[in-house]
């Protein structure tokens, strides 16, 4: 059965003839007729009851006529469904996403759903290597990852740049200033996660160490957040480096200051080449919102 099986049925059962639905067709009424025919042999009933000045509906045809434009209707929707994924304003963007920083994320969803509401977006959070991996196999569209300067076979667009902070004991020297340097930091021992929880960031600021001679000074393990920051601020001197999630934390005895560089520049790595409507809409909200 094709579809335009079904749209010449319809067309003989609102004209009342078949030279009525060729003239509406735009084509000669044999290949409606034709068409018909195949279209009752393929479905084992008869349409249409025929004489020489009249054509009727049958029972079948009259039982059978709504399920016809039900299904031409559909198409249709289909059709309109398609142009409006190929202009971007209907369907699907799967993105990796990070945690945060602040409510960036937030802030851009928000500005998807306001501008292309029919666009659904799919945020998966994923391990980098998973989340470049997933678009490298179009698993995902693209994804939102921090830190990196390269990534094979894809394409990394910076989309933003976020301050990094330094923690360290309130009572050292080092806390009385503003801004803090690397260079300044290399003295102390650096508590840092283990290289393999987290490479791009843990190069960021090993190879910030090195650009300004410094070899990073190993210290206790960064274990989480809220441990690392307690025991700098009891035990003997050590920094970390963090970025802004949800807002800068109070600790008893541990002072914050920003780092003046480097900075933690978020990239969305997507495949080489144009983009896809959905994608540019994607591209279109970041520049916005960033």
């Amino acid at each position: 059965m094709e579809l335009r099986q079904l749209q010449y049925f319809v067309a003989v059962a609102e004209e009342g003839g078949f030279s009525r639905a060729a003239e509406r067709l735009s084509i000669v009424q044999s290949a409606v007729s034709g068409q018909i025919r195949r279209l009752e042999r393929e479905l084992g009933v008869v349409l249409f009851e025929r004489s020489t000045r009249h054509v009727h509906l049958s029972g079948a045809g009259e039982r059978l006529l709504p399920e016809a434009r039900a299904v031409l209707d559909a198409a249709h929707r289909t059709r309109q469904v398609a142009a409006e994924i190929a202009s971007g304003d209907d369907g699907v963007l799967r993105l990796g996403t990070v945690h945060g920083p602040g409510d960036r994320i937030y802030r851009l969803l928000h500005e998807l759903t306001a501008t292309s509401p029919r666009l659904q977006v799919r945020p998966r959070r994923l391990p980098v290597a998973e989340r470049l991996a997933a678009v490298r196999s179009g698993e995902l569209d693209a994804a939102l990852v921090r830190a990196l300067d390269t990534a094979p076979g894809l394409e990394l667009l910076p989309v933003w740049s976020d301050p990094l902070y330094v923690a360290l004991p309130e009572g050292h020297p080092l806390a009385n200033s503003p801004v803090l340097h690397v260079e300044e930091l290399a003295g102390l021992p650096l508590r840092l996660a283990p290289r393999e929880h987290n490479p791009p960031f843990h190069d960021l600021i090993t190879n910030a160490l090195r650009a300004v001679g410094a070899e990073p000074l190993p210290g206790p393990t960064f274990t989480t957040f809220q441990e690392t920051l307690t025991a700098i601020g009891a035990g003997t001197p050590s920094w970390t480096v963090f970025y802004d999630v949800v807002g800068l934390p109070a600790v008893h005895q541990v002072a914050l200051r920003p780092l003046a560089e480097p900075a933690l520049t978020t990239s969305l790595a997507v495949l080489p080449g144009p983009p896809g409507p959905a994608l540019r809409h994607l591209l279109a909200a970041l520049a916005r919102t960033s």
